[in-house]
């Protein structure tokens, strides 16, 4: 899962970029994914127009600001593969996902949603991808033991997570999206489980 290459910058615009990315971190976390981007360049003691030079898409800074927690969440999938059985691992990671899904305030789920951004849909390219090809290894190997029911795509178990991290940040109830995962998993869960 090789991150996609960007130029090299010059030094102050590398500084430019590192702070625009820290700023939105703060400000995506505080506001969510839909914050003002004016706002992510006042905070960065930059103008809008270096915010949008550096980042010509919202999608693009999102990438940028989540893609070292989706790798982390990657690892994580690799993890669980590493150390469970196939029907518990994705199960476990999907709980990891959902987690960090309601703690993100709805970024996640921006992320996993379709994009027209061609550069960001190139494969392995962004973290739309890596999430997606992590979770698809998880459930080929719980399907293959008959742990999760056929027919289920990653794209349908990447989706529900998003609608249950969105529903629990409408109504602010963290323990609301782990009653729904549990609802939705037994209805994943293959007949033998």
């Amino acid at each position: 899962m090789a991150r996609r290459r960007r130029r090299p910058l010059r030094a102050d615009a590398q500084r430019n970029y590192d702070r625009i990315v820290s700023a939105a971190r703060d400000v995506f976390a505080r506001d969510g994914a839909g914050a003002a981007l004016k706002e992510i360049a006042r905070q960065a003691g930059t103008g809008s127009a270096t915010l949008h030079r550096l980042f010509p898409s919202r999608r693009t800074l999102l990438e940028a600001v989540f893609h070292d927690r989706v790798e982390d969440l990657c690892a994580m999938a690799a993890q669980r593969a590493e150390e469970n059985e196939p029907g518990p691992a994705l199960l476990a990671w999907l709980g990891d996902l959902n987690t960090y899904a309601c703690a993100s305030r709805g970024l996640a789920a921006s992320l996993l949603q379709d994009s027209r951004d061609a550069d960001l849909l190139e494969q392995n390219a962004g973290c739309q991808a890596m999430i997606t090809n992590a979770a698809r290894d998880l459930l080929r190997r719980a399907q293959q033991t008959g742990a999760v029911r056929p027919g289920i795509r990653a794209e349908d178990l990447l989706a529900l997570v998003n609608a249950i991290s969105l529903a629990a940040e409408q109504h602010d109830d963290d323990e609301q999206a782990d009653r729904l995962l549990e609802i939705a998993i037994e209805g994943i869960r293959g007949q033998a489980a």
